[in-house]
């Protein structure tokens, strides 16, 4: 199952996609749900892993090391910075597949969206 998950700078879930088959892209998946243009719309910026490369200039992305080359000082504390600003994210995501629907899940997307919606009502309330 692909998900996209919204989440505030302390990791706080806001928003959880419907669900969509595991083999769809990461960036065909936020593209499908219109979350960079909404952000984008709304101002909020995006602070994306490197799925998310290409996506347009309100996504900030990891910057990618070009082949035979090693980034710069520059462009490495670039990455960890972000990094570091993306964790409480990434905790949140990590939490969400603590439940174990998420990671044996074999029903249809639209069963998992509905069960995506509830798990998310659960975990606001943690």
């Amino acid at each position: 199952m692909n998900v996209q998950v919204v989440a505030d700078p302390a990791g706080k879930l806001l928003w959880i996609s419907p669900a969509l088959p595991g083999r769809t892209h990461d960036l065909t998946a936020a593209r499908t749900h219109h979350i960079i243009r909404i952000c984008e719309r709304q101002g909020v910026p995006i602070l994306a892993d490197r799925a998310y490369i290409g996506a347009g200039s309100w996504v900030t992305t990891p910057i990618r090391r070009l082949p035979h080359q090693d980034l710069t000082a520059t462009q490495r504390t670039s990455n960890r910075a972000l990094s570091a600003a993306r964790a409480p994210v990434e905790r949140s995501v990590a939490r969400l597949k603590s439940w174990r629907v998420f990671r044996r899940a074999r029903c249809s997307p639209n069963r998992m969206t509905v069960i995506a919606a509830a798990i998310l009502t659960l975990e606001r309330q943690r």
